[in-house]
């Protein structure tokens, strides 16, 4: 399973390193609850609509990696 936390182009700021951290913490929660190992689920930040960390690495995500 990957965890894609998309829409990223639209947190205030713009991709916000702060706000995607808030999901990955809030998702870890529900996953080990219903059995998932949330250390073992990568969690990728994207932007569906402007294509970020779609198929190619994004300069606006330039803090994950």
């Amino acid at each position: 399973m990957i965890c894609c936390c998309n829409k990223m182009d639209a947190t205030t700021p713009k991709y916000s390193k702060a706000r995607y951290e808030e999901i990955v913490k809030e998702v870890s929660s529900y996953l080990k609850k219903v059995g998932y190992n949330p250390d073992k689920v990568p969690f990728v930040p994207i932007s569906g609509f402007e294509g970020d960390n779609m198929i190619e690495r994004s300069t606006n995500l330039d803090w994950y990696k």
